[in-house]
């Protein structure tokens, strides 16, 4: 065999070596194709194949296409999926905490006071994760959750003759709603939509993003201007899948994942607030909230407090972050 046949035989070779070597790392999210989202996690697999010289490559299942985030984080458990982007409601399978990011409804005045929350509870809420077996490789948010409905919201008691989307898997949250005298009605993000159309649901709160990527604005024309909680998430990995990878690997893959991470909290940001002009360009009608109708709204939440600290959120955690809260204000004068 000729020397140049040989080269090119062994440089086939080890590259088809180097493939099958791969770790293969499968990620789902619910972030439609083509948006910010999964735009930075194609990203970040991309850096990940390169940085990693090939030896690690990521697919990734966008939309909801793996299910549910309770379905994904189950192929988490066995291992058919090694990695997720979840909302606090899919982290909250894995690990209660989590929800002190997010289900305090009116508790944030302002995105600012998420971040310092968030930066304060992360260390402790990615060790309670470690511990459960998952490696959390960025967080993230998509702004303020707003109610979207088929007719006019303005008061509480508007929002209780409606009824209103939950996630599916998440009982101790519908009983809290009922007992506010709320109609929540339990159903899968995929079935939004769907639900809307045939008058399963009336409302749902959602950010403004993914309201027009899915054109839940189409069904549900009415959006009350109220920030009444941010959406919380983060991506994460299996921690046995994690410590598979050399150190070297993993500290590159971690950057890139933090850039990752940093481009969709900025974009969803953004884009929610770009979202709101873009739906009431096609039919959108946005309500404003008066200073007295958002006392209502925080008063209606607060009553609920000690219903979640304990049952939605763990109450070391509820507390810590309302002390988080009051430590931020009076650090800024108010």
């Amino acid at each position: 065999m000729r020397p140049r046949i040989v080269l090119a035989f062994l440089a086939a070779l080890l590259a088809a070596s180097s493939t099958l070597a791969a770790t293969r790392i499968k990620l789902g999210t619910l972030a439609p194709v083509g948006t910010s989202y999964h735009k930075a996690l194609m990203a970040m697999g991309e850096a990940w194949r390169k940085d990693t010289g090939g030896a690690v490559e990521l697919t990734v299942y966008a939309g909801g296409k793996l299910g549910g985030e309770a379905e994904m984080v189950g192929l988490m458990q066995v291992n058919s999926l090694q990695c997720a982007m979840l909302t606090a409601v899919g982290l909250t399978e894995i690990e209660p905490a989590v929800t002190g990011l997010q289900n305090l409804p009116m508790g944030f005045r302002n995105l600012a006071e998420v971040d310092y929350v968030g930066e304060h509870l992360r260390p402790l809420l990615e060790e309670r994760m470690a511990a459960k077996g998952y490696v959390v490789l960025f967080w993230t948010d998509a702004g303020w959750v707003r109610f979207f409905s088929n007719r006019a919201v303005v008061h509480p008691g508007d929002l209780r003759k409606l009824k209103l989307f939950t996630w599916a898997g998440a009982p101790q949250q519908v009983t809290l709603m009922r007992s506010a005298g709320f109609n929540p009605i339990p159903i899968e993000t995929a079935d939004i939509v769907p639900g809307l159309q045939t008058g399963l649901i009336d409302a749902v709160p959602m950010p403004p993003f993914f309201a027009l990527a899915s054109q839940v604005d189409l069904r549900a024309p009415h959006m009350l201007d109220l920030n009444w909680a941010p959406l919380v998430g983060a991506c994460i990995v299996r921690r046995e899948t994690w410590e598979k990878l050399s150190p070297g690997h993993r500290s590159a893959m971690l950057a890139a994942a933090v850039i990752a991470g940093e481009a969709t909290k900025a974009s969803g940001r953004r884009e929610s607030a770009e979202a709101v002009i873009a739906m009431q360009k096609r039919g959108l009608t946005v309500t404003p909230v008066t200073p007295e109708t958002e006392a209502e709204w925080r008063r209606t939440a607060e009553e609920v407090y000690p219903q979640i600290r304990g049952r939605l959120v763990p109450a070391d955690v509820f507390d810590r972050a309302l002390e988080l809260i009051a430590e931020y204000r009076a650090a800024q004068g108010q």
